[in-house]
């Protein structure tokens, strides 16, 4: 008999069809392991912003969040799964690493690219910072 090693699947998500593949591949193992899934939005805090007001920026970011947890939800009600949606604010990679922490899982699912190459080159790959620095093992879905 073997044991699940992926009793918790954290899959952040920005709405890009790199985070739905994951999120799809994350239910197929969230099925086969019979694990928890929690999916997470990172609303980025560090970008500075110089054509729109702070607040404006960060409330139409909230909102674009909440759409896509919802959207989210919504693949994993049709695979009838339910799972755990976070949203949270600060640095994406900082914010991912500790849910993954405080929310003991075993594995982050991942697209390999994310919404836009400039916020890229500002800040770097999430996949590619947390394949060097998460608390758990990444499985980055292409």
């Amino acid at each position: 008999m073997t044991t699940n090693n992926f009793k918790k699947i954290l899959v952040p998500v920005d709405g890009s069809t790199y985070s739905d593949k994951a999120l799809k591949r994350a239910c197929e193992l969230v099925e086969a392991f019979d694990s928890k899934i929690i999916v997470i939005y990172v609303v980025e805090k560090s970008i500075p912003i110089n054509l729109l007001d702070r607040k404006e920026y960060l409330e139409i970011l909230r909102k674009f969040g909440n759409k896509t947890l919802d959207r989210a939800n919504t693949i994993l009600s049709k695979k009838e799964i339910s799972g755990k949606l976070l949203i949270k604010e600060g640095n994406i990679v900082n914010e991912i690493e500790k849910a993954a922490k405080a929310e003991k899982c075993d594995l982050i699912i991942l697209g390999n690219k994310g919404l836009g190459a400039v916020t890229r080159f500002l800040l770097g790959s999430v996949s590619n910072k947390l394949s060097q620095s998460s608390p758990c093992s990444v499985l980055i879905v292409k």
